[in-house]
């Protein structure tokens, strides 16, 4: 499963010559509340098996959690169900918070 850092996906996010990624936060929605990655789409990780029709199997997806747990669940069952561009947020929001944006609130 391939992994990004939150400084590699920052980059990328800011990188106008790349097409974003779908940010695909697989939190429960009390987390996805009091902090989010700007412009993910919350999808709570017990929810992904009924709603995986509503992402594209072929668009590049990073996957988000807390620490990053959760989130290489989620992308390794996405992989099982025919996804090919799925990625990792390595330390998820919390190593977001600490790399990328100080501002954000933790928990």
């Amino acid at each position: 499963m391939k992994q990004i850092t939150p400084l590699e996906l920052a980059a990328w996010l800011k990188d106008e010559g790349r097409p974003a990624p779908v940010l695909l936060d697989v939190r429960e929605p009390f987390e996805f509340k009091h902090c989010a990655i700007p412009g993910s789409i919350t999808m709570p990780m017990a929810s992904v098996p009924a709603r995986v029709q509503e992402l594209e199997p072929d668009a590049e997806i990073v996957v988000i959690c807390h620490h990053g747990g959760r989130s290489m669940q989620v992308a390794m069952f996405l992989e099982r169900q025919g996804f090919s561009s799925l990625i990792n947020l390595a330390g998820g929001v919390a190593q977001w918070a600490a790399q990328v944006d100080p501002s954000m609130p933790q928990y």
